[in-house]
């Protein structure tokens, strides 16, 4: 009888550790979750020269074609023109969604969102000023945990630890 009873103790005991067991910080599905997490990634840049102001284009990974470009009125973000935001040593973090295979154009955010229709691909490819611009590039993981506070972003840049970011250039 006691020993029955002890292995009916130490299977519930099995049994109630088991439970719950994604939940619990560290696990491989915990760290699956915040991984594959929706919205947004913080991107963060430092480019070879000053491409602040000027327009955005993604180019294949040969940089032989255009695979994305905004329409004009794609570059505002509530109202105003959607500029990185400016960080600590020369780095940016990203507004508009580009990744390591970005190209800037001659125009700046304000002539282009001027133009009354979206350039043509070949024209917007004619345009592009520097097609390999990026020094270095970081995805420092979703956007939300930065909003509205790039003083944290700005900590680690001035500590030079990016040991948390992945590096993607």
């Amino acid at each position: 009888m006691k020993t029955t009873l002890i292995f009916i103790i130490i299977g519930a005991f099995a049994l109630l550790s088991s439970c719950n067991r994604a939940s619990r910080p560290g696990t491989a599905e915990t760290q699956q979750a915040v991984v594959s997490a929706p919205g947004p990634r913080a991107i963060i840049y430092r480019t070879h020269a000053d491409y602040l102001d000027k327009v955005p284009v993604i180019l294949s990974s040969d940089k032989s074609a255009l695979v994305s470009f905004p329409a004009p009125s794609d570059l505002k973000y509530q109202g105003r023109p959607a500029l990185p935001t400016e960080l600590a040593g020369g780095f940016l973090l990203d507004n508009r969604g580009i990744n390591e295979n970005v190209a800037f154009i001659s125009m700046s955010y304000e002539e282009y969102m001027a133009l009354k229709k979206t350039p043509e691909a070949a024209e917007i490819m004619a345009m592009i000023i520097d097609s390999d611009p990026l020094e270095v590039m970081y995805d420092c993981g979703l956007k939300q945990q930065y909003a509205g506070d790039p003083e944290s972003l700005n900590s680690l840049i001035l500590e030079e630890d990016f040991s948390s970011f992945r590096k993607l250039k």
